[in-house]
């Protein structure tokens, strides 16, 4: 009979070790899905949401918070730097497809390539700090295409031609 409960005891052992390496595997692939909670909004101490936004090789430095919809581009109003109604236009979407117009002041600094390039990155730059501020906007902004950095820049100019494809002439004779 002592020879019984030795085994039993063996058998006990192991499978109190078999159920503890059981239970860290599902504990370690169970701690991933604990920490996908809300995401929270990234604001800083006064109340404004941080971003980046580029396109071609402007780069757009952005900083929203709750307002009147005034928008500041390098220290300018923003329909003074950006004249043209099409380029106005491009940095209201992200507002408008959110359905935030007039809610929100920019405050931005844009560097590098033209003026239709910096208004590109002011507007990839705005629908970035926007999913900082509030989160649950990230659906809606995504659907709209807002969020995908246009990767499209000028290609380089090659060596032995007049452009980056265009070829000098040919001359037979």
């Amino acid at each position: 009979m002592v020879e019984n409960t030795k085994v039993g005891l063996e058998d006990l052992k192991a499978a109190v070790k078999s159920q503890a390496t059981s239970a860290k595997s599902t504990s370690a692939t169970a701690a991933p899905a604990e920490s996908a909670g809300p995401v929270l909004p990234k604001i800083d101490a006064q109340g404004r949401s941080y971003a980046t936004g580029k396109r071609k090789n402007a780069i757009a430095r952005v900083w929203i918070k709750p307002g009147t919809g005034k928008v500041i581009v390098n220290g300018r109003e923003g329909p003074v730097y950006f004249a043209r109604p099409v380029l106005q236009m491009m940095i209201r979407q992200p507002f408008e497809a959110s359905n935030r117009a007039g809610q929100f002041d920019v405050w931005c600094t844009v560097v590098g390539g033209g003026l239709s390039g910096q208004a590109g990155a002011l507007k990839h730059g705005i629908s970035r700090a926007l999913i900082a501020f509030e989160p649950d906007l990230r659906s809606v902004l995504k659907q709209g295409g807002f969020l995908t950095r246009d990767s499209r820049v000028v290609e380089r100019k090659k060596y032995g031609q007049a452009k980056a494809r265009r070829r000098y002439q040919f001359s037979k004779r």
